[in-house]
């Protein structure tokens, strides 16, 4: 049965897992809310992700679920469910693939549950759609509306949304540190919380002082949990370099991409937020492969890999260590490489 604009009035999606993930969702809230213009689109995240989503316009109301916190455990689950059953909701997506999701609107009493059929709990949905193991995720998830007979044919992009504040704050920063008004930026993101996704610290050391002996300001960008491994490349580098880890929200470190020529990342969160914000991405793979669909899917991004190596990849996510000792991955992709890559990119568009 198709479905008319105006078939839902409460839309409840959820995504509870990090930050890259709740980034990669924000194309499934636009297209909700332009299929379904009359309906109320609820969002369910973690209080990691509150500042990421909560400036898009398509969110009628933000829910905050703390499950390592306040919210963890069964009993406190079922309370949180209840707070939504009293929402009257009509539809539930939930491309998040975890049994506590799936319990979450089960509770809830919302009578349309649809999700993926690799989801731990996909036995409590109404609707299971098959979990593609090709293609990028974002496309991934908007195969949930594939039970409500919608097709989406236009390629879709993530978002976020700096405010005016977060855009003053960075001009401020910008403006302190000299930076932004005679070189260009380019941001560099070498944190991850996997080993294995992590470039080797000398090689972004070296990669920095190639991209300053060219003209280029080089700004680090990541959370606090960065904040040590980038203070020690920093202090590798002879160049003068910039540690802005740990001093910005998403939406301001968004935005401080958004300001720059490039950004060289590996396969983590900033990724996708450079995407968001139309900045070419530079994407280092190393234990995990492009093919797993977390590519940066801009027009102008490109991707750094030891290509053809028999054990990549050796895990979905990333790993504590190199299971082989050799790390072959990350030690063979030398930064003269990902050097002429990122050359290519910055005279290709600027």
């Amino acid at each position: 049965m198709n479905q008319t604009p105006d078939s839902f009035k409460k839309i409840l999606i959820l995504q509870t897992a990090f930050i890259g993930d709740v980034i990669l969702t924000t194309p499934l809230l636009r297209v909700c809310a332009e299929k379904f213009p009359t309906a109320q689109i609820h969002f369910i995240t973690i209080p990691a992700s509150r500042n990421t989503v909560e400036t898009l316009p398509y969110i009628y109301k933000l829910w905050i679920y703390d499950k390592r916190g306040k919210d963890a455990g069964l009993a406190n689950l079922i309370r949180f469910s209840r707070k939504l059953k009293k929402e009257k909701f009509d539809l539930a997506l939930i491309p998040h693939r975890s049994l506590r999701s799936a319990l979450l609107v089960y509770f809830a009493r919302i009578s349309r549950r649809i999700g993926f059929d690799t989801s731990s709990g996909s036995f409590l949905f109404s609707d299971k759609v098959k979990y593609s193991g090709e293609g990028h995720e974002i496309n991934r998830n908007l195969k949930l509306f594939e039970p409500l007979n919608i097709e989406i044919n236009e390629k879709q992009f993530p978002e976020i949304h700096p405010d005016e504040t977060d855009r003053k704050i960075i001009s401020d920063w910008l403006q302190q540190n000299g930076l932004g008004t005679l070189k260009p930026l380019v941001c560099m993101a070498p944190g991850s919380i996997w080993f294995t996704k992590r470039w080797i610290p000398e090689y972004w050391a070296t990669l920095s002082e190639r991209l300053t002996q060219q003209g280029y300001s080089v700004v680090f960008v990541g959370s606090s949990v960065d904040h040590p491994l980038i203070q020690n490349i920093i202090e590798m580098i002879n160049s003068p370099v910039y540690n802005a880890s740990g001093l910005f929200t998403v939406r301001q470190s968004a935005e401080l991409i958004r300001r720059s020529i490039l950004l060289i990342s590996n396969d983590s969160a900033p990724t996708h937020i450079g995407v968001s914000v139309k900045t070419p991405v530079l994407t280092i793979f190393g234990s995990t492969v492009p093919t797993f669909g977390f590519y940066p899917c801009g027009e102008n991004d490109r991707v750094a890999e030891i290509e053809n190596l028999p054990c990549r990849p050796c895990t979905d996510h990333g790993r504590e260590k190199c299971p082989l000792k050799h790390f072959k991955c990350m030690k063979d992709l030398y930064p003269d490489h990902v050097f002429e890559i990122a050359e290519e990119m910055i005279h290709e568009h600027h």
